[in-house]
């Protein structure tokens, strides 16, 4: 999503299985399996890719076929039986190394020299979606977590946008003093959305170079950084700073929770651009967002890179360069100003150079903080988040695991033993994500 947890999330129930576009007129067909998406979204998806795409393909038929929230289960079924898509949509990064190990997905290295991705997609992006050396994944769009937070609010307080870890826990205790939720939360819809805060405090208080020694084996999810990190995430859930309904309210909840004024800040993604236009007005209110405090000691702020979905090519496709020239035609400038236009944060595809692309949201702020984290990326500085570099068994695992340390039924030394413990088993056993050199 795009993060797939926003739209998985918070569209659960709506999950269509719409086809989009005739199966009966001419032209090879093309399947794609996409996740949930609202009719609206689906519209935009409808006039911005796939009518354009056939009416500049005419030998070709792009079709999309919505599986709502059973997508990954669908598709791992599918492509085991050989009756899957031509196009493989995936989750993440995490899910692309076990079905390319499985021998069910097509390497896409002819394909990367044929449309040249190479010169078109920002080089780091190339290598996540490598598996034992070969090109597997593109990722449809790339995201970062940070803190949006009321502008407004903070204007008729006197507040400041934090730069330090102290900063931000000196605002939430003096929100909590005024009866304001510190962190508007809610993981209702999306149990996942748990691990978008560990991701902030692995990277914000531990720091992205340990976290990456740790995803490369070079020291334990065990070493005294991450104790810390995940001591002071606790310390801020025992304090109240997630407010008193996190397991009753969804992220739309909160996030509009925050716009009114109930809660002062959202630590989340850049997929929730896409709410700011629709709470925020209707408020008299202004969003801004900023890249989460870092700890003393760290230069920040850090934005953890995330790859909420991707691309690929099942190995029994009937159309393998159908589907190619399908996922190059989303990778283009005329896409990626289009979707983005309509539906920003959910698009963001890596392309290296977006001097030519015209996009009109609405939304400065967005447009400026995808740019700067295209540069931060470009820099090498950027940290990591754990549905897109951990292994699925160990991102489950720390999902389920940091509940259990804020409700007080383990401690945070036996969530990270438990935590090395599975990542261990799943590098040895193949399961960790391609890790680009920083």
């Amino acid at each position: 999503m795009n993060r797939r947890t926003f739209i998985a999330g918070s569209l659960g129930l709506l999950a269509s299985t719409a086809l989009i576009g005739s199966a009966l007129a001419g032209g090879k067909p093309i399947t794609w399996w996409y996740e949930a998406a609202d009719p609206q979204q689906q519209g935009f998806i409808k006039t911005g890719i796939i009518e354009p795409f056939n009416a500049d393909h005419p030998d070709l038929k792009l079709t999309i076929d919505y599986r709502g929230t059973e997508l990954d289960k669908q598709m791992r079924v599918a492509l085991l039986s050989g009756n899957g898509p031509d196009i493989v949509y995936t989750a993440g990064p995490t899910y692309v190394a076990p079905m390319a190990r499985a021998g069910q997905l097509l390497p896409l290295d002819d394909y990367l020299t044929r449309f040249g991705w190479g010169d078109r997609i920002l080089p780091v992006f190339i290598e996540m979606g490598k598996y034992d050396g070969k090109l597997y994944a593109l990722p449809k769009t790339y995201e970062t977590l940070g803190l949006f937070y009321n502008k407004t609010l903070f204007e008729k307080h006197g507040w400041k946008a934090p730069t330090t870890i102290a900063e931000i826990e000196t605002l939430a205790d003096a929100m909590l003093a005024e009866k304001i939720v510190p962190f508007a939360s809610g993981n209702a819809n999306w149990r996942p959305a748990n691990e978008h805060y560990v991701s902030i405090v692995l990277n914000s208080i531990a720091g992205p170079e340990n976290v990456y020694k740790a995803l490369k084996g070079e020291i334990p999810w065990t070493a005294e950084p991450f104790v810390k990190a995940i001591d002071t995430l606790n310390r801020w859930w025992q304090k109240g700073y997630f407010g008193p309904n996190y397991f009753s309210l969804t992220d739309e909840q909160a996030f509009a929770q925050m716009a009114s004024g109930q809660a002062g800040m959202m630590p989340t993604g850049t997929w929730q651009f896409q709410r700011v236009n629709t709470y925020f007005p209707r408020n008299n209110a202004e969003a801004g967002f900023v890249g989460f405090p870092s700890a003393e000691g760290l230069a920040g702020p850090v934005y953890p890179l995330g790859v909420g979905s991707t691309f690929s090519i099942a190995s029994a496709s009937k159309n393998a360069d159908g589907a190619a020239t399908a996922i190059d035609y989303i990778f283009s400038d005329r896409t990626y100003g289009v979707m983005n236009s309509v539906w920003p944060g959910e698009w963001n595809t890596p392309l290296d150079d977006l001097s030519k692309v015209k996009v009109d949201n609405g939304l400065p702020l967005y447009n400026e903080t995808m740019k700067t984290l295209a540069d931060a990326v470009g820099d090498n500085h950027y940290g990591y988040t754990t549905w897109t570099f951990l292994p699925p068994a160990t991102d489950s695992y720390l999902v389920s695991g940091i509940e259990e340390v804020w409700l007080g039924r383990t401690t945070t030394a036996q969530f990270l033993e438990q935590l090395n413990a599975s990542f261990l088993q799943e590098k040895a056993d193949g399961k960790v994500p391609a890790i680009p050199a920083r």
